[in-house]
């Protein structure tokens, strides 16, 4: 017989206001099996609260405990923690969630009452049924992996490093920086990019504790947290960065012109080439798909150029082992391709082109050192039309989400553009607009009353082409008029969606994504930097659409995770997990496929599945795969739950 303490909790009026009486639930609890005491109180999760919790286990002699709140994601550890402090084993405390699952989805206070009573007991039969756990040991290995090196990937690094731990970095492109890289200004302040981000880009390449991979991928990923094993593919560059002096006589030789990608297709550049100046590691990459040919070698004058003789074409790609204890997911985002927007002309025109095309133009370091021309013809363009969320918000056809950072760089773009051309006209066609940042309100006040950017409140129905302008057909919803502006070149702020790189490791990894396919945080306001599989952390546009300061600070939230859990001598591991009863076994290897953590193996030698503990997150798919009822979990047994519905559906004595 278990002495079971019931506590319910009042949630402000969140529970209170929405049942027929608090009194109603606490007799009930009263009333049920083994329990010994029921109490109410306003918030149990303040600290008066777990104090009288904490007081009724030991003066009560409680050995199991219902607390009757909100989401067990919000408070199941706290008041674990509070059991645990008053002597009792925490795994015979459960929550009975009366909020999300009763009172706020119900407005008859008769039925909600019944319903959370329902649950109550539910619950308390489920703690009858338990038995005492202790949490799973395991060992730390106290060095840090970073996938993608944006300025959220840099950020998280440097953070990591400078609190004494190894950081191995890994990024796809030759070189790291991410987006920011290709910037010209930073909004509100206009700082130039590269002045801010060329910095901690050299930090990461001296940085002793701090191990690159660049032009690499994470291939594979096996392990829990605190022991992972990554298999880094590290594709071959064909130049020794330890030898190149980045003196640019191979690249000057190369008979091969293509697009610069980093210049947005504006400028050509070699087969072997920098991606641009300010590149980390500063040293040439041959573009194996870009050179004439390899095996077998067709022209081969880069190398015989070469004097520090950096150049191999024997090089190949190699697969890298490495042990760490954590990983930071800062994988960056990508553009909306502008090929789902034929209605504004892209393809059709070339004057339409899209935000980061325009920052290369703006850059001072760019192709056309920061002077804009229209794409077709080279002039310089005099009336320009922006239109946001191009592809955004629009749930029928394209993203039905907000991208965010649309706003605040189309309005930077627009004052650029008229710094740049002060006899130019800007228009911008926004839905409405939102400056929520420090003072991002105010640099959008500025760009209306000082550089005279015109913004019309609508969408834009159509672009096409008339006598060699651009006509662009919208409507101003706040004087109810429509538009029509024969604009020189047509500039769209794409939706920002996952990078092709988050969708491939989501996938790897067998980690949660939200609709939208962007990471999914275990909780989007009490664990925003952790994934719901433990030792993953976020950063930056990886988990959604985020300017650079909110980036740069959920790296730095990232990074204090990580260093949180290096600091401690052990991790534990929750131990309600599924177990394997080998006499029923019967080795189908279902559970074993079914499994999203890789936590089953089939031993081949005994005929039977087992669970490698520490893998397991105890999400059940295996108990309900398995053909023989061999599979259960720990305090969440098939018995206990047959008996939870019986005395939720009233058919078992209480």
């Amino acid at each position: 017989m278990r002495r079971i303490g019931v506590f319910t909790c009042h949630c402000g009026l969140n529970i209170a206001g929405r049942v027929t009486s608090m009194k109603d639930l606490v007799d009930a609890a009263a009333k049920m099996p083994e329990v010994v005491t029921a109490q109410d109180y306003v918030y149990m999760c303040s600290d008066p609260g777990q104090a009288m919790l904490e007081e009724q286990i030991k003066k009560h002699g409680l050995d199991g405990v219902v607390v009757a709140c909100c989401s067990p994601n919000l408070h199941l550890n706290t008041f674990r923690i509070a059991a645990r402090s008053a002597g009792m084993n925490p795994y015979l405390l459960n929550v009975a969630n009366i909020r999300e699952q009763c009172t706020w989805v119900h407005s008859d206070p008769v039925k909600a009452t019944q319903k959370a009573i329902k649950i109550i007991r539910s619950t308390v039969e489920r703690v009858r049924g338990s038995i005492e756990l202790n949490p799973l040991k395991i060992p730390v290995t106290r060095r840090a992996l970073v996938i993608g090196a944006g300025i959220a990937g840099i950020q998280a690094a440097l953070d990591i490093s400078q609190g004494g731990y190894e950081v191995v970095l890994v990024e796809r492109n030759p070189s790291i920086g991410g987006h920011m890289a290709q910037l010209s200004e930073t909004f509100p302040t206009l700082d130039c990019s590269q002045c801010i981000m060329t910095p901690k880009m050299v930090e990461v390449a001296r940085n002793k504790n701090i191990k690159l991979y660049n032009n690499a991928e994470v291939c594979e990923l096996t392990g829990f947290v605190g022991n992972f094993k990554a298999k880094i593919k590290q594709k071959p560059q064909y130049v020794d960065p330890s030898k190149c002096t980045s003196c640019g006589e191979c690249s000057a030789v190369c008979p091969v012109v293509v697009p610069n990608e980093f210049d947005m297709g504006l400028s050509s550049r070699k087969a072997i080439y920098i991606p641009f100046p300010q590149a980390v590691p500063s040293t040439y990459t041959l573009d194996e798909d870009a050179c004439l040919g390899l095996v077998p070698l067709i022209c081969g004058k880069c190398k015989e150029v070469c004097t520090p003789q950096a150049i191999s074409y024997d090089l190949e790609q190699e697969i890298v082992e490495e042990e760490v204890g954590a990983v930071v997911l800062a994988t960056g985002f990508d553009l909306y391709p502008m090929e789902e927007l034929g209605e504004y002309g892209y393809g059709q025109f070339p004057d339409v082109i899209d935000g980061l095309y325009l920052e290369r133009m703006l850059s001072a370091s760019g192709p056309t050192h920061g002077e804009v021309r229209r794409p077709s013809d080279h002039t310089v363009p005099k009336e320009v039309v922006f239109i946001q969320c191009a592809g955004s918000r629009e749930p029928d056809r394209h993203k039905p989400y907000c991208s965010k950072i649309c706003c605040m760089y189309t309005t930077k773009h627009a004052m650029l553009y008229k710094h740049r051309v002060p006899d130019g006209q800007p228009y911008v066609f926004y839905i409405d607009i939102r400056a929520a940042g420090k003072d991002y309100e105010e640099f959008y006040q500025r760009a209306i009353e000082e550089d005279g950017v015109q913004y019309f409140r609508g969408k834009v129905g159509k672009v096409y082409e008339e006598n060699g302008r651009l006509m662009v057909h919208g409507t101003d919803t706040l004087t109810g008029r429509k538009v029509e502006i024969a604009a020189d070149m047509v500039v769209l702020a794409m939706a920002a969606e996952p990078s092709k790189e988050t969708e491939r490791l989501l996938q790897m990894l067998k980690i949660g994504s939200g609709s939208s396919g962007f990471v999914q945080e275990a909780h989007p306001k009490l664990r925003p930097v952790e994934s719901i599989t433990q030792g993953f952390f976020l950063a930056g546009c990886a988990q959604g659409p985020k300017d650079i300061p909110e980036s740069v600070a959920q790296a730095s939230g990232a990074a204090s995770k990580v260093l949180a859990l290096f600091a401690q001598e052990e991790l534990f591991h929750d131990p309600e997990i599924a177990y394997v009863d080998e006499d029923l076994c019967i080795g189908c290897r279902i559970c074993v496929g079914v499994c999203p953590y890789s936590a089953r193996v089939f031993d081949e030698e005994a005929g039977v599945a087992r669970v490698q503990d520490v893998l397991c997150e105890g999400c059940g798919a295996c108990i309900v795969s398995c053909p023989s009822g061999a599979t259960s979990q720990y305090n969440t047994t098939d018995a206990q739950v047959a008996s939870m519905i019986k005395v939720a559906m009233g058919e078992a004595d209480v």
